[in-house]
């Protein structure tokens, strides 16, 4: 039997259904120093999305952009489109859901679609989505994915949807393919751990998103009124020059070639301005952007580890109301522990990966940051430069 993933999926499936014939799937869970880890790949896999090409169909009166998917394990290109992409995300979740949370795609978009400025963004965006999912380890490995970044032909391809497409073990399902290395977890301790999960998710996601709305204001100011601020103070000392040219004093000339350069100085100091958010900004909010896509997925994936163990809370009841045997009560805290493991394996992932690219990005920020300022102290100092020292 096949159980839609939905919103809100059942976690009765899991908890008292029956073992389903999962084949050769199997998701390993190791205790590691920080406690329970996914099983990693010896060679990490990555993808790069790039050469955005127009296609078109129905003799040409549809049209689209078709990427070139290419795979480090391979480095052999395959073709996608967004739609395509869409697909993929559409399986993962499905899926993954209620174990691993799956961000969600950038936004579709109607009009502009074949602007070159949205095919980049886009592209940048896909990037970043596929990085993310090749960095995770069930993820990366699983036969959905496989397919998407290896098919061999056209053939294969419908093949290898259809097979997906049809895939039972999906929803809470994928935790009957679980199999942690541990002792069984208590129903309290499981409960703790979901609670401390969800509120630093909740927390992290308000902190993602006030960073957000700071980063773009500022961008907006260095585009807009601090850009022209900066043109104001130049073309007021270059205006200053010109009032000090028809004085006819013949001793001023350097004063006012140093001022007029100064006002120049200050209106290339305001393109700087405008131009840094591109520099060092853009990557900051990127960053922040997935995280917002990938937090946004945790209530969901926390709502079906919640749900479980509410209904292990009524296994007493249901027991003496000869709905579930003791035994069924056994099997669902057993469940419940299995549960638990995907969750830590999972929030331990997601911890290494937030130190990684937050590490990674604020470096860079700051790099560009110390550029940028070094840029204008420079400017500054040329400009002093000009100055006699009386």
């Amino acid at each position: 039997m096949m159980f839609p993933f939905s919103k809100t999926p059942n976690p009765e499936v899991f908890l008292l259904g029956k073992l389903p014939n999962k084949g050769k799937e199997s998701l390993p869970i190791y205790m590691g120093e920080v406690g329970p880890v996914w099983l990693y790949p010896q060679a990490p896999l990555d993808c790069v999305v790039a050469d955005p090409k127009k296609g078109s169909k129905m003799y040409g009166l549809k049209s689209y952009i078709e990427y070139q998917v290419t795979p480090n394990t391979t480095n052999r290109a395959v073709n996608h489109r967004y739609k395509h992409f869409d697909w993929l995300y559409e399986r993962l979740l499905e899926k993954f859901g209620s174990a691993v949370p799956i961000p969600c795609l950038p936004d579709k978009q109607i009009t502009g679609r074949f602007d070159d400025e949205f095919i980049k963004m886009r592209m940048e965006r896909l990037q970043g989505w596929m990085s993310r999912m090749c960095r995770h380890p069930v993820v990366c490995e699983s036969e959905v994915f496989q397919l998407f970044i290896n098919y061999k032909d056209e053939r294969d391809w419908k093949v290898g949807k259809r097979k997906a497409e049809k895939d039972e073990i999906m929803g809470p399902m994928i935790f009957f393919t679980i199999e942690p290395e541990a002792p069984d977890l208590e129903p309290i301790e499981v409960e703790q751990k979901c609670e401390m999960y969800s509120r630093f998710t909740k927390t992290m996601d308000d902190g993602v998103k006030d960073l957000l709305n700071v980063g773009n204001l500022h961008w907006k100011r260095c585009t807009g009124p601090l850009q022209k601020e900066y043109q104001k103070i130049g073309k007021a000392f270059q205006n200053l020059s010109s009032v000090f040219t028809t004085s006819g004093y013949t001793g001023e000339s350097t004063l006012t070639e140093a001022l007029t350069a100064t006002g120049r100085t200050y209106e290339e100091i305001a393109e700087i301005v405008a131009s840094q958010p591109k520099q060092d900004l853009h990557f900051l909010l990127e960053t922040n952007n997935e995280y917002k896509g990938l937090l946004g997925c945790f209530p969901d994936t926390l709502g079906v580890h919640k749900a479980a163990i509410e209904k292990w809370k009524e296994a007493d009841r249901l027991v003496a109301m000869n709905k579930i045997s003791p035994q069924d009560k056994v099997t669902m805290a057993k469940r419940l522990s299995v549960m638990s493991y995907s969750l830590q394996a999972e929030m331990n992932h997601f911890h290494s990966n937030r130190i990684y690219d937050y590490n990674r990005v604020m470096r860079l920020y700051l790099e560009q940051q110390v550029t940028f300022y070094e840029t204008i102290a420079e400017k500054l100092r040329q400009a002093l430069s000009q100055y006699q020292e009386l």
